[in-house]
């Protein structure tokens, strides 16, 4: 594959701040050293943002190459309900689920070589009648991958972790950890980390989901009854782990700097520390499916949509990240 193979980057919600970051990327591309990347979506998402980079309307990735320098390559999705920044309008919902397919299919057929993510609101999405609980899902089916062969990594400099349990009530998050995925979660995770991150032998911890790590079964049973034996299975068949670590000590620097990413048992357990350390630089990426693909880890922000106020930092380091692990499929 051509070193000049596009990435594809999907709009997003054109009324969110998916447009203006992705136009403020493109206005960032030589002092970050970007690679080409294609806007797929409606060109009238960014023609209404005060920051709208010149155009040129493209129908094959490869024309990126030509263009890329001086111009945003779009390859226009048509949408026929009006877009204005930062008013949602559940009828665009049709548009942003395409130019996701779009991004997917041309990266399955190696037009594209990766594909970032803009946001989507998701609530909006399901009004129009979207089944899935987010992009994952979404990926998922599109790339003919069970859903339960995908995790979610967010990552910054600082920090790689995994939910073990994503979109769901704590209430329901003790029944949901189960030994069987955390054995293939943690798979999932370690062939990642060797065949797109270079790591020999990675170093994997894991979380507890009690306080103390549940204090010898009386703060909870789980770590001695589920995670403890799925830690010990993994070990036996040669895998670097450790674990349970209670969660109020797992991320301090000292922990973080004797591991190479860390499972979690549930969604705000892995994501407070990562936003925490690195907010601005951190990002989403899905693994488990045959495509790459990153995003950045915020909402849509349609209360500052169109006000030229959206930070791109995420979003660059989205890029930056889907150019990096898709050298190994060039």
């Amino acid at each position: 594959m051509s070193v000049l193979t596009p990435i594809a980057i999907s709009m997003g919600d054109p009324a969110g701040i998916g447009p203006e970051i992705i136009a403020k990327a493109w206005n960032f591309r030589q002092k970050e050293n970007l690679a080409p990347f294609i806007y797929i979506g409606c060109h009238k998402a960014l023609t209404i943002l005060p920051n709208c980079p010149p155009l040129k309307f493209i129908s094959n990735p490869i024309e990126c190459k030509t263009f890329f320098k001086d111009y945003l390559p779009v390859l226009d999705i048509k949408n026929l309900s009006p877009i204005f920044s930062g008013q949602i309008n559940f009828e665009n919902s049709a548009c942003v689920i395409e130019a996701i397919k779009t991004a997917v299919h041309l990266t399955i057929k190696k037009e594209c070589r990766a594909i970032v993510t803009a946001p989507i609101n998701k609530a909006v999405l399901y009004k129009y009648g979207f089944k899935h609980k987010g992009h994952t899902g979404f990926l998922s089916d599109l790339t003919n991958t069970s859903e339960e062969e995908t995790i979610m990594m967010l990552a910054s400099p600082e920090l790689k972790v995994v939910p073990l349990t994503v979109h769901m009530a704590l209430k329901e998050v003790p029944s949901a950890i189960t030994k069987s995925k955390i054995i293939s979660t943690t798979k999932i995770l370690h062939h990642s980390l060797v065949n797109k991150f270079g790591f020999n032998n990675p170093k994997i911890v894991i979380s507890a989901l009690n306080p103390h790590a549940g204090e010898g079964g009386t703060l909870g049973k789980e770590e001695q009854k589920v995670i403890i034996p799925a830690i010990k299975n993994l070990q036996k068949i040669g895998f670097n782990i450790s674990g349970p670590f209670s969660a109020d000590t797992i991320f301090t620097k000292p922990m973080r700097e004797k591991y190479d990413a860390a499972i979690c048992m549930y969604h705000d357990q892995a994501l407070i520390p990562l936003k925490t350390l690195d907010f601005k630089n951190g990002i989403n990426i899905t693994l488990g499916i045959p495509i790459v693909r990153t995003s950045p880890d915020h909402g849509t922000a349609e209360n500052i949509a169109g006000l030229n106020q959206a930070d791109p930092s995420s979003l660059v380091s989205a890029i930056k990240m889907a150019d990096q692990m898709s050298k190994e499929d060039e």
